[in-house]
């Protein structure tokens, strides 16, 4: 096998993969949505069940939206190697193009606007604290996605169990959450005592713990990007030249 046909079956593989990923994610997408009474109904049957996995719901369109994405990638990769499309060869390198840039420019403005990043993380609490304040406890949606968030990263509030204070929960129950005092009774001396971190530095400290893993994963990606580009192009300037 030569390498322009080697590179053809790299290339055929790689993005036959996406696109029946893309497939996946798109057909699971378009279930939730369409059949989403029949869903709700099943979840609502099931006993004790959580008021939070109603909003699954809203995951439909973001998995249409990246299924869509994929399948049109990996058809663009397959149909242009297969049938040394160079049109489509090209349109799949200029979507890759434009999505890893905007990775690249993610990163950047993270990195060099990392005073912006931290004012809007600033504004982004105030208006969480004034949520807690406001619907804890009086509204389901707000409290099923507070109360998952606390179990789930084994924290208490934005900032602190004083987020809590003067909430719909604290004026009816005159206690706080229980995440906040570790599931025992947590009335305010008990969580002033045992200090549960905020899910805000809970979450920077989780991002730190696997700042490795999430760097070898991004470098992966951007690896697999950069390498799917350089064959496409070579495809494409050999597809040129036969």
């Amino acid at each position: 096998m030569g390498c322009f046909a080697f590179l053809k079956v790299i290339m055929f593989i790689f993005n036959g993969i996406i696109f029946l990923a893309g497939g996946a994610i798109l057909g699971v997408g378009v279930w939730v949505k369409v059949d989403s009474g029949s869903l709700l109904g099943f979840l609502n049957g099931i006993q004790g069940a959580p008021v939070e996995l109603s909003q699954l719901l809203n995951v439909g369109y973001l998995l249409i939206t990246v299924g869509g994405v994929l399948m049109v990638m990996g058809f663009l990769g397959c149909y242009g190697a297969i049938r040394e499309s160079r049109c489509m060869l090209l349109l799949f390198f200029v979507i890759l193009l434009i999505i890893f840039i905007a990775e690249v420019a993610g990163a950047i403005v993270v990195l060099v606007f990392q005073p912006l990043v931290e004012n809007l993380i600033n504004k982004l609490g105030d208006k969480a604290v004034k949520s807690i304040k406001k619907s804890y406890g009086d509204n389901a949606d707000v409290t099923g996605v507070w109360n998952t968030t606390m179990t789930g990263l084994q924290c208490c509030g934005f900032n602190n169990y004083t987020d809590f204070t003067d909430s719909p929960f604290h004026k009816h129950n005159d206690k706080y959450p229980a995440p906040c005092c570790k599931f025992s009774s947590c009335t305010s001396e008990a969580a002033r005592n045992l200090t549960v971190a905020g899910c805000f530095s809970r979450l920077v400290d989780l991002i730190e713990e696997n700042a490795v893993v999430l760097g070898g994963v991004g470098l992966g990606i951007a690896a697999l990007e950069i390498s799917a580009m350089v064959v496409s192009m070579i495809l494409y300037c050999k597809i040129r030249s036969k």
